[in-house]
Parts: C-alpha cells; sequence; structure tokens
C-alpha cells in the first residue's frame, strides 16, 4: 500500500506469507508443556496467542475465501483442526520474527504511519488526501483508524525484517532456467473414469457392520449443542433507511460542496517526442501535408516508447497531469491544432485530439448519491445518540428484548438452530463475541440477554436464548440409513478402485483395456484446464520417458481416475523471460525466510494447549 510496498513486492509477498503458509515442518504436536492462561492458546517466549486472537485470525481467513469463491466456498471445510493448526502456526511464526524485531529496535512512529497513509496514492483525489476513500477503505476490511495505524506501527518494521532475509536468498542461473522449463512445460492428457455407482448393485450389508460402524464412531453421530433465540440489531446503516432528507437540506449540503462536484477541462493529445528541434519542425512540416500520417511517423520516430507503440496518443488529462511548457501548449491549442513545444525531456510534436470543456455536475445529477451520503450520516449520529441508552436497556431489562425494540422501533428477529461455532451464514449474529455470550451459562440457564455487543463497526446486537437443546447422542435407528448408505458408497468405490488398478496394469503391459478415452487437453504447471490440483500434481510429475505414459487414482467415495500422457511439449526457451528468474527468486526467498524461522523456533520456549486449540 505504501511507498515501502511498492518498492518491494518480493518483500511484500513473503510478508504476507506469514498468514498463508501452512509451516507444515513446524507441526505443534510436538509441543508437549502448557503453562500459560486459561485462555491461552500457545505462548512463544512468554508472549501469549489467545483463543479470541486464533479465531479472528481464521475467520479473516475464511473471510478473504469467501471473497475469492462466494457461494462456492464451504466455510466448514475450511474450519478443521489441520486449518487451526495452520493459522496457529503462522501466529507463532509471526511471535516469532517480532521479537527479533524488537530487539533490533527496528520501530515506525505513529507520525510517520499517519504521513504514509496521507500520502499513499490509493487515498489520494485531485492531489489531496481524500478522507472519504481512506474510510471506504477501513470499511471494507472491517476495520477502524486508530487500529490500522496501530496494525501497521507493527507490520512495517516486519516487513523489512523479513525482506533482508528474503532478499539472502540466491538463484543459481541453470537452476532458474531448468525450473522455468519445467513450469512452462506443457503435457496432452485424456482421462476416463470408473464411476463407484456402477458397483453399488454388487454390495450387500447386513445390520452387524452398520452396527459395528455406528458402535465405533458414536462420536461422529452426536447432535452439537445448538439453541433457537431472538435478537435486536440496532445499526447506523438501519437507522439511515428510515431518514429523510430534504430539498432545503440537500440543496445547503450542494451549495457547500460545490468544488466536489466540478469537473475539470480535460484534453486529448498525442505527441512525438524527439532530440532537436530540427526533427520536430521536419515533421511538423510533413504533417501539415499529411495530417492522417501522425500515428505512423510517431511510431517511427518518437523516443517515447510508451506512447510511440500507440500512435503517440496519451489520452485524457486534466491540468496538473503533464509538465508545464508541454500543458501550456495543449490547453492553448484548439482541436487538431499541431505545435513544437520544448521540455526537459526534448521537443514534443504536439496535436491536440480532443477538448471536453470543465463543468459542475447539477444538483440533479448528485441528488440520489448525495441523499444517500445525508441520510447515513443523520444514521450515524442517531445511531451515536442511541447506542448508550440501547446498551443500558438490554441489560436493565434482561428478561426481554421488547421493550427497546418499542424504544427504537426495531424489530424482534428470530433464528432456526444454531450452533456455538460463528461463520454459520448467520448475519449479525455471526460473531464470535456474541455466540460465546449466546452459549454463556447465564444466557442458557436464565434466558437473560446478552450484552449489546459491536458486531461491526456502528452495529449492536444483543440477543437471548429462547430454547436450548444440549450436546446429545443420535440413537443407532435414526442414523441407521445414513451410515448404510456411506458404508455402500464406500465398499462400491473400493471395487471401483480395485478395477482401476487392474485397468491400470494392462494399460502399462501396452493392452487397450476396453476403454473409451475423453477429448485430450493441453496442461501445465500454470494452466491446468480445469484439472483438481491433486491430479495435475501427478500428470506433471509423472514419468514421460515413455509414451504414452498412464497413472491411476482413487477418488475417495466417487471411484477411480484413470489418464493418459500422449504428448510432451517443452517450452520455447526465448518464452522463458525474467519472470521466471523473479518467480524462482521468490520461492527461495520464502524458503529462505522458512529456514529462518525455523532457527528461531529452534531456540525459542513454545508452550501450546492442545485443548483451547480445539474449536470452541
Amino acid at each position: 500500500m505504501f511507498d515501502f510496498f511498492q518498492k518491494h513486492k518480493r518483500i511484500t509477498q513473503v510478508f504476507l506469507g506469514l498468514i498463508a503458509i501452512t509451516f507444515m515442518t513446524w507441526g505443534i504436536e510436538s509441543y508437549t508443556r502448557f503453562g500459560g492462561g486459561r485462555d491461552t492458546v500457545a505462548s512463544v517466549n512468554g508472549l501469549d496467542i489467545s483463543q479470541r486472537e486464533l479465531s479472528e485470525q481464521l475467520r479473516a481467513q475464511q473471510d478473504q475465501l469467501r471473497r475469492m469463491f462466494g457461494g462456492a466456498f464451504d466455510v466448514a471445510a475450511a474450519d478443521t483442526p489441520e486449518a487451526r493448526r495452520a493459522v496457529l502456526d503462522s501466529l507463532i511464526a509471526q511471535r516469532l520474527v517480532a521479537s527479533q524485531a524488537a530487539k533490533a529496535h527496528l520501530f515506525m512512529s505513529r507520525e510517520a504511519v499517519i504521513e504514509a497513509i496521507t500520502n499513499a496514492p490509493e487515498f489520494q483525489e485531485s492531489g489531496q488526501f481524500s478522507p472519504a476513500l481512506y474510510s471506504a477503505y477501513l470499511a471494507s476490511r472491517g476495520t477502524t483508524d486508530q487500529r490500522n495505524v496501530a496494525d501497521l506501527q507493527s507490520q512495517l518494521p516486519l516487513a523489512r525484517l523479513v525482506g533482508s532475509i528474503a532478499d539472502t536468498a540466491i538463484a543459481p542461473r541453470n537452476v532458474a532456467e531448468r525450473l522455468a522449463a519445467l513450469e512452462a512445460q506443457r503435457r496432452e492428457v485424456s482421462e476416463v473414469r470408473i464411476p463407484a455407482q456402477q458397483f453399488l448393485a454388487q454390495v450387500t450389508l447386513d445390520e452387524a457392520k452398520v452396527k459395528s460402524h455406528y458402535d465405533t464412531h458414536q462420536a461422529d453421530y452426536r447432535t452439537p449443542e445448538r439453541v433457537r433465540a431472538e435478537y435486536l440489531v440496532l445499526s447506523a446503516e438501519n437507522l439511515a433507511r428510515s431518514e429523510t432528507v430534504s430539498d432545503a437540506e440537500l440543496k445547503a449540503a450542494y451549495e457547500a460542496r460545490a468544488s466536489q462536484y466540478r469537473i475539470e477541462e480535460q484534453r486529448r493529445a498525442s505527441h512525438i517526442l524527439v532530440s532537436t528541434k530540427e526533427e520536430a519542425e521536419k515533421l511538423l512540416s510533413e504533417l501539415k501535408k499529411a495530417p492522417g500520417r501522425f500515428a505512423e511517423l510517431a511510431k517511427k520516430h518518437s523516443t517515447d516508447s510508451g506512447s510511440a507503440e500507440k500512435g503517440g496518443d496519451l489520452g485524457w488529462f486534466a491540468r496538473g497531469a503533464m509538465v508545464k511548457a508541454f500543458e501550456d501548449a495543449v490547453f492553448k491549442l484548439n482541436q487538431n491544432d499541431m505545435q513544437v513545444v520544448q521540455s526537459e525531456f526534448g521537443f514534443h510534436l504536439v496535436r491536440v485530439s480532443g477538448i471536453q470543456g470543465g463543468k459542475a455536475r447539477s444538483l440533479d445529477e448528485v441528488r440520489k448519491e448525495l441523499s444517500a451520503e445525508l441520510a447515513r450520516q443523520k444514521g450515524a449520529k442517531k445511531f451515536t445518540e442511541a447506542a448508550d441508552t440501547f446498551t443500558n436497556m438490554v441489560y436493565e431489562q434482561p428478561d426481554s428484548l421488547k421493550p427497546t425494540a418499542e424504544r427504537f422501533g426495531l424489530q424482534v428477529q428470530t433464528t432456526a438452530w444454531i450452533g456455538k461455532s460463528a461463520n454459520q451464514e448467520l448475519g449479525a449474529l455471526d460473531h464470535p463475541r456474541l455466540l460465546a455470550a449466546l452459549f454463556s451459562a447465564d444466557a442458557l440457564k436464565n434466558k437473560r440477554n446478552t450484552d449489546a455487543i459491536e458486531v461491526a463497526p456502528n452495529t449492536l446486537v444483543s440477543a437471548r436464548v429462547v430454547q436450548h437443546q444440549p450436546e446429545a447422542q443420535r440413537k443407532l435407528d435414526e442414523v441407521k440409513e445414513e451410515i448404510s448408505d456411506m458404508l455402500r458408497r464406500r465398499e462400491a468405490a473400493a471395487l471401483a478402485e480395485k478395477d482401476g488398478a487392474a485397468k491400470l496394469e494392462q494399460l502399462r503391459k501396452g493392452d487397450d483395456a476396453g476403454l473409451k478415452w475423453g477429448a485430450p487437453r493441453t496442461v501445465s504447471r500454470r494452466n491446468a484446464q480445469g484439472l483438481p490440483a491433486e491430479v495435475l500434481r501427478q500428470v506433471v510429475a509423472a514419468d514421460v520417458a515413455k509414451l504414452p505414459a498412464y497413472i491411476g487414482m482413487p477418488v475417495p467415495e466417487a471411484g477411480y481416475l484413470l489418464l493418459r500422457i500422449s504428448k510432451v511439449i517443452d517450452a520455447d526457451t526465448k518464452e522463458l523471460d525474467a519472470q521466471n528468474a523473479q518467480r524462482l527468486a521468490g520461492l527461495m526467498g520464502a524458503s529462505q525466510y522458512e529456514a529462518y524461522v525455523a532457527s528461531l523456533r529452534g531456540r525459542a520456549d513454545i508452550e501450546v494447549n492442545p485443548a483451547n486449540l480445539e474449536k470452541k
């Protein structure tokens, strides 16, 4: 985001790996002792990592995945013991590196961070810092200005330390070229699937197998503790929807912000940059005779390679975007006029190709957005005024949410059965602190309102339990069909795997095996062409000394997959550009960083509480 990150992109990627990388070689199972507090998951050189910090980090990771994959993302699939261990390992790595940064006295003052924020280009509008852009950035990440500044005070020094470690990695040229060639190599692949479903008719199950599975896996067939709840949401956003904005308010706000709605004059220009005035004048003389050759001559003669490829076109720009002499000439010329102008870069043959006069957006043009903004301001003010009263009422009248709902004109909402964990698509209730309060002893036993909890900026929620269902063991009769279906699928998959393995052996001996192969597709490490990652890994790792080459793999509970590699296409060495070396340098930098953290871990005092690591 800031200059440091823009100038050190490789460092930034490695630094972000603090969260993203699964440090598999540092398995936490080896940590056997623990002496931290009741809510502590781990302690690193005396620095605690709490359950709340772990949950927030896991939630942030899941939110990122949800943004990437949308509705296709299964939250439950990402909240596994392995995922929690990986997130904890990344937090341990952060603590280790933070300790070293502190020892090295790496520090960035609050003032320096604020200056970096105000100078960041993404927060600039018309050359000035825009509070609105910065506020939108904070809102999109669910954070506040105070927390963002505090986070950057610790993150920037860490990024510098990580960068210094990563930069010590050196990628040998011959290794870089070999790995780049392997990465760009393509393989032609066809596939055929042997579905488990076709073997279902051959599977027979007796009740003894079903009962045996139930008896040995009873923990898998328990109904988790859950509640039905009702809740109230007080938010600035909802309050804003009920606010009206009068024409007088709109007009006053429009007049106060008139400068914001001013669109400056813009011009579009093309140029041919040469080193001498004689060259520029000669080109001007040619173009006066044949104006249509401007793009042709720009491509041939201009020393500005960026614009030359586009026929000299510089696009649209307002005042302040170009050097003064050039800009003054452009804004004096009429459309299609040409002139020779000197700047510190050389001599420009300039042509104005378009003019858009400055104008102000009318009140009618901005009415909708301005009205929404004023309503939001009113909603935020109303929320600030109401927050304390809302908080006090749900606490002082703990047996019902109705009085608070009536006081603020809110609707008491209800839920279906919900569990203790967050990320259940519960909307305003989907917050770890609120769910923890809802499943507290007081809320469950006495059915009292929870405290008003801020689940998002300018959003308070209070909830109360309506019905509670403790964790319970499901009876065999309830799950018999479920277990039977699962066991039949597993046995059918085993038969499909056996059949597939036999066919694979036939293929490798040169027999036909009677298979109907699908249409071939050409894949590489860069382009999977829809192949799942685990399948692609086997395809690119397969021995292709003899073609066609065959590989096979079971697909859990689905059958068996056979693949035929019929062609290997090596990359043209001319295509292997500097980006390959840069990618390798990034990988080696990450590896160097991992080795550094592993060395810190070997000297560190790390304790983990396995019980607190479990899902809460």
